[in-house]
């Protein structure tokens, strides 16, 4: 944790300028015994001598005061570990304003004062009280309102919203939430924790339906973005071919399990030539030809025209999709060039060059072209 260092930082920035004592208490019109006192800490300089010295040194007043606001992720961690355990040994009132004196403190040190709202947060169910717990939310609720506003961080800023709104959860005031988190995230852009929020405080104020809409828009958009991710993992997993098989295996549980056959098919099909590309780096020739009588399956299927919808589990996006995207439910591209690009997907695909002498293979490239 810092402190006022004035003392050294007098005398190091005195030595590199090369003045004596003597020299730097005749420029400030005192005596030579006064700076030493300063230099050791026996005594402070006027408050309305710290101007004249850090403008002397060509430095800030804090940096004069060796005070820095900014607290280390290490001392925001040592000191929120020390809070919490005084808070199961000690009288609660006493480390509350144990708190409160850290943040009169570090005022500007925006992540500790985010750690510390979090801190009474999670040790909420301690107060000897109702009102106190009411009153104590209501003042970590300030603090977040604090982050958020004063912040650079966008991680922060995020935290700090997401956390004003439990709060307010928490205290039972769900429009207030809504309030709160609709300039800062419309349907569009709902992403991560402020979905379970925003579907409580809808929960909470009566709309059991827009609650289960906004999940659904979130599970979704977290479905499609694992599935993403699990793709772009199996292309890195070349070096490995065990990790490239459970990948795949998982992978295709996963699609199975949320239909996306039907759901997303066009999505499915990109990630079939992921994992067909995968085995055959594998070694695995059957199980990528496998993979690729699937994609052909599919895409040789009733899958047009290709738009994106909800089915009966995610009974609820279709009005999402319209409103969400200039172009509503149709894909980006037209369906015929969606065609070609799937045949050209196997037929042009260097990676599937090996498999030109299969007859199955060629069969699946002329299946895709007739259709």
């Amino acid at each position: 944790m810092k402190e006022i260092h004035l003392g050294q930082v007098l005398i190091e920035n005195r030595r590199q300028r090369e003045i004596t004592q003597e020299e730097l208490a005749r420029f400030l019109g005192v005596s030579k015994a006064a700076v030493s006192k300063w230099e050791t800490e026996a005594a402070y300089p006027d408050i309305q001598l710290l101007p004249r010295l850090a403008s002397f040194f060509d430095i800030t007043i804090d940096e004069l005061m060796g005070y820095e606001p900014q607290l280390s992720r290490e001392e925001i961690r040592q000191i929120y570990c020390r809070l919490s355990e005084a808070f199961t040994v000690l009288p609660f009132s006493e480390v509350l304003e144990q708190c409160r004196e850290y943040i009169r403190r570090y005022s500007s040190c925006y992540p500790f004062l985010f750690q510390i709202g979090v801190l009474w947060v999670n040790h909420i169910n301690l107060t000897p009280s109702q009102e106190i717990k009411n009153a104590l939310l209501r003042e970590a609720t300030e603090l977040f309102k604090n982050v958020k506003t004063q912040a650079e961080e966008p991680g922060l800023i995020s935290g700090a919203v997401q956390m004003e709104a439990y709060c307010l959860l928490l205290c039972r005031r769900p429009k207030e939430v809504l309030d709160l988190l609709s300039p800062n995230l419309s349907d569009a852009e709902i992403t991560g924790p402020f979905e379970p929020l925003l579907a409580s405080a809808w929960q909470m104020s009566g709309n059991v339906k827009e609650a289960k809409r906004v999940l659904q828009i979130g599970i979704y958009r977290a479905l499609l973005s694992l599935v993403n991710q699990m793709s772009s993992y199996i292309s890195l997993c070349s070096d490995n071919p065990e990790a490239v098989k459970e990948s795949c295996r998982r992978l295709q549980n996963l699609c199975d399990s949320f239909h996306l056959d039907e759901l997303h098919p066009g999505f499915l099909l990109s990630c079939y030539i992921t994992m067909a590309q995968g085995f055959l780096i594998a070694g695995e020739k059957e199980k990528a030809l496998e993979t690729l009588n699937r994609y052909t399956r599919l895409a040789a299927g009733e899958i047009y025209p290709l738009k994106l919808h909800g089915d009966k589990y995610f009974y609820l996006l279709d009005e999402w999709f319209r409103q969400t995207s200039v172009l509503g439910d149709y894909p980006p591209r037209n369906e015929a060039v969606i065609r070609s690009s799937i045949v050209q997907a196997l037929a042009d695909n260097p990676a599937f060059a090996s498999l030109l002498e299969e007859p199955c293979f060629l069969e699946m490239i002329q299946k895709l072209k007739e259709k």
